[in-house]
């Protein structure tokens, strides 16, 4: 998957910096049944997703608890959906992973809805051209049950968001990992971004109507600067029906969802939402940024920085960069420069080494499961030469480390450097 700092994949081609949407998808069906047609034809499509392709294993998860997954359907009454035509109302679909008990033998989750496999396995190809069918991307599983009893306790909330163009499903590897440490973790899915969003009555959305703007847009870097706005303003908007919705799911979940201590990460464009939530919102305690940028410029350059960039934050914020086409540190990247100057609270700068932007999601372990069918540099453009093994097992442990230290007071000092040694990983100073 192509990506800037700020979003996820390349647009048909079209790059507009700090944002740039997962390649096209082929036409979907919006809540009003119409068609959502795409910019231009994929690569990729229900033809090329055969159920004898390749089947992709995620890594397990290494808590001490079992893990369930919950999906459910969030409707926002008071807002029209910026990017379905016609819909005076915005939908959502969020998962939650969480501790759970009484798992064995049961089946596991598929990581994604059937009608959305396809195109949501588009967004997993970098335009460098997989080899057609090669992965049955509906055919991967989570390691969670659906709807299984949840372990006795009271947990953290911790919300994911996904980069522009990436489904909430993109990052399993670290959600289910810090649900099996003890964390209820709320994945969110923003409607009109990601390849496909599916439904309980089966209706799928696709990213159509944000595809054609990005296209009109250009080489227009005023314009790009206000469709980029849009873009945060909406994923900000539906982090907020989530946090307002989370008391209101079902009694089997929020008895064991201790809400006084919620947390926030994200990946690309929902690194900087988690940021710019914690901005606003002094309910989500805790922050980490994986790889995005924080500002709204074709290039980031710092001239169109965000409010938590200018200003920083009083809650504890890990940046965690890549080294590749983007390298992002608080000596490269204008926002992550500007925010760590006016950070009040905790913060740290921590670099994956030889990574690429992708090396934070799950393309980092699955993608590696084809080194024997593409070539060496179509693995390396998505997930760098760091070691996959040991870049999921960085990644995972700060994450994990970080929300242990700030949401339950237990440190285990790995952000101080201690044990940091067996990771492929650098602190800047």
């Amino acid at each position: 998957m192509r990506s800037s700092r700020l979003l996820a994949a390349s647009l048909a081609g079209v790059a507009v910096s700090g944002l740039v949407l997962s390649t096209a998808v082929p036409a979907l069906a919006t809540a009003s049944g119409s068609a959502t047609a795409s910019a231009t034809a994929p690569a990729w499509s229900a033809s090329s997703n055969p159920a004898n392709g390749r089947t992709l294993t995620l890594p397990a998860p290494q808590g001490r608890y079992a893990t369930g997954e919950s999906t459910f359907r969030l409707v926002d009454d008071e807002r029209a959906d910026p990017w379905v035509p016609n819909q005076p109302y915005r939908e959502l679909m969020i998962s939650v992973f969480y501790p759970a008990v009484h798992t064995a033998g049961k089946p596991f989750t598929n990581q994604y809805p059937a009608a959305a496999a396809a195109a949501i396995g588009a967004s997993l190809d970098d335009g460098n051209s997989l080899p057609t069918g090669l992965v049955n991307w509906a055919a991967t599983k989570t390691h969670s049950v659906r709807n299984a009893a949840m372990a006795p306790g009271r947990f953290p909330v911790v919300l994911y968001s996904p980069g522009a163009g990436d489904p909430r499903d993109s990052n399993v590897t670290l959600v289910e990992n810090l649900a099996s440490q003890g964390y209820v973790v709320v994945t969110i899915d923003h409607t009109g971004e990601a390849p496909a969003t599916e439904f309980p009555d089966g209706h799928v959305v696709g990213n159509g109507p944000l595809l054609a703007a990005f296209n009109q847009v250009g080489n227009d870097q005023a314009a790009a600067t206000v469709l980029l706005t849009k873009v945060m303003d909406v994923r900000l908007a539906d982090t907020q029906l989530v946090l307002n919705r989370l008391s209101s799911l079902p009694h089997r979940l929020t008895a064991g969802m201790n809400l006084t201590d919620i947390g926030m990460f994200g990946h690309s464009a929902g690194g900087f939402e988690a940021a710019e939530t914690m901005y606003n919102d002094p309910r989500v305690k805790a922050g980490v940024n994986l790889d995005g940028t924080m500002e709204f410029t074709e290039n980031a350059d710092g001239t169109h920085l965000s409010q938590v960039a200018l200003h920083g934050l009083k809650q504890p914020l890990l940046l965690m960069g890549s080294t590749g086409r983007y390298p992002s540190s608080i000596h490269v990247e204008p926002s992550w420069a500007s925010f760590w100057q006016h950070q009040k609270g905790w913060k740290a700068d921590i670099t994956l080494n030889d990574s690429q932007h992708q090396s934070f999601t799950d393309a980092e372990p699955l993608l590696a499961q084809l080194a024997d069918r593409i070539p060496a540099s179509t693995l390396a453009y998505d997930n760098g030469t760091v070691d996959p093994a040991k870049a999921v097992a960085a990644d995972r442990a700060l994450v994990d480390s970080f929300f242990e230290r700030f949401l339950k007071g237990c440190d285990d000092h790995l952000l101080d450097g201690r044990g940091a040694s067996q990771y492929p990983i650098t602190f800047v100073k």
